[in-house]
């Protein structure tokens, strides 16, 4: 048996790296397990290969929760602007896209490399193995024996840190929720989230749009997003709708505003400025053609403006400022970024992540029901739930 460790992390993405990292740093001896080849690789192929590594607005009320108040105190003591200064302590150029967004202007293999650099830096032993199953964890007194294909491990502190199911393809498994049940510790039912929806029945009509975008107002269960949508061969999908799809439940329906920025009364205003104007050339003017000529079939109103009714253009206006969508289901778990649900965050101490009737025993990152929006928020509750964390082992 491998003893000699004061914890062991499982799994080395964002989370378990961090954590690794500044643990070693207060000058313990720490052992990361990582199932696949390499660690970090959700990170790699984040931000399209330059990882949007945190967002700079970040605040409680951009993550979903059972408990919503639970991810306040990590959030609080470890911000982004804490994480973009270890960025640049580190000599990473990085930039701001839209709402908040901050990506690296190289690769997000900066992003790994400064983990691992930091992971080397500290007076502790970080020990990082790669290509390690964990087959067996039990716990005895107060110690956590782990067993691999390669061995046995013990210390008396365990993380989980193995995120959720989202992306299998990368390795992901439910592999946390398995370990926090054979503790004892609850799970919130997960659920794929920033997941792109599939529309059956009347919505397949929209299905010769695919690769169409629009800038829109997506609203699901009272939580309005806006960004842009994307028709594909499937369903919807595109910034807008991957944010309020973790708002979505089955049966719910989502409602599209397909013209965000148009006033009340603004196709009565067409109507008296161009009367000859049919509403699909006013609607192209505003939106992508193909989109425009779908929804002026859809809405029914044919001939010039000028002779159509005001009541009907009232309706068409309400019409385009909520279009109701019935999505049949999601992509699931394998096109979703993140999971909903996880282990519950009433089994955990808000302060350390430590199960409150497991001593020793601590979850954090995505393992944890805390879920964020689109645009960093789900790296920044990676790196506060791993400081909160490495402060307690």
């Amino acid at each position: 048996m491998n003893a000699g460790y004061d914890a062991i992390i499982l799994g080395g993405g964002a989370a378990g790296l961090f954590c690794a990292a500044i643990t070693g740093q207060r000058g313990r001896n720490v052992l990361v397990l990582e199932r696949a080849a390499s660690v970090g690789k959700k990170i790699l192929i984040s931000g399209g290969g330059r990882c949007n590594f945190t967002n700079i607005g970040s605040g409680p009320a951009n993550y979903l929760s059972a408990n919503p108040h639970f991810a306040k105190s990590a959030l609080s003591r470890y911000t982004a602007r804490d994480f973009l200064v270890l960025v640049e302590k580190h000599g990473i150029a990085w930039h701001e896209k839209t709402l908040g967004q901050l990506f690296c202007d190289g690769s997000a293999k900066q992003i790994v490399q400064m983990l691992l650099d930091e992971s080397a830096a500290g007076p502790g032993a970080v020990d990082i193995r790669c290509g390690e199953d964990v087959r067996d964890v039990t716990r005895e007194g107060e110690s956590f024996t782990v067993t691999t294909q390669n061995g046995t491990f013990a210390a008396p502190s365990l993380v989980i840190a193995t995120g959720g199911p989202s992306i299998p393809k990368m390795g992901a498994s439910d592999f946390a929720y398995g370990l926090a049940r054979q503790f004892g510790l609850k799970v919130v039912e997960p659920r794929p989230a920033l997941v792109p929806l599939t529309l059956g029945g009347e919505d397949l009509l929209f299905r010769e749009l695919s690769g169409v975008s629009a800038d829109v107002e997506a609203t699901a269960n009272k939580t309005t997003f806006r960004e842009a949508a994307l028709l594909t061969h499937r369903g919807l999908s595109g910034p807008a709708i991957l944010q309020v799809s973790s708002y979505w439940k089955p049966g719910d329906p989502v409602t599209i505003r397909f013209l965000p920025d148009a006033k009340p009364g603004w196709l009565l205003e067409e109507k008296r400025a161009r009367p000859s104007l049919p509403l699909r050339a006013v609607l192209r003017d505003r939106l992508p053609d193909r989109l425009a000529d779908v929804l002026a079939d859809r809405l029914g109103i044919e001939g010039d403006l000028g002779n159509v009714p005001d009541k009907a253009l009232r309706t068409a206006e309400d019409k385009l400022a909520a279009w109701s969508f019935h999505p049949s289901g999601t992509e699931g778990f394998a096109k979703a970024e993140v999971t909903v649900g996880g282990i519950d965050t009433r089994e955990l101490s808000s302060k350390t992540m430590e199960a409150r009737k497991v001593p020793g025993l601590f979850a954090i990152g995505e393992a944890v029901d805390v879920t964020g929006w689109l645009g960093g928020y789900n790296f920044q509750w990676a790196w506060a739930s791993a400081h909160a964390c490495a402060q307690a082992l």
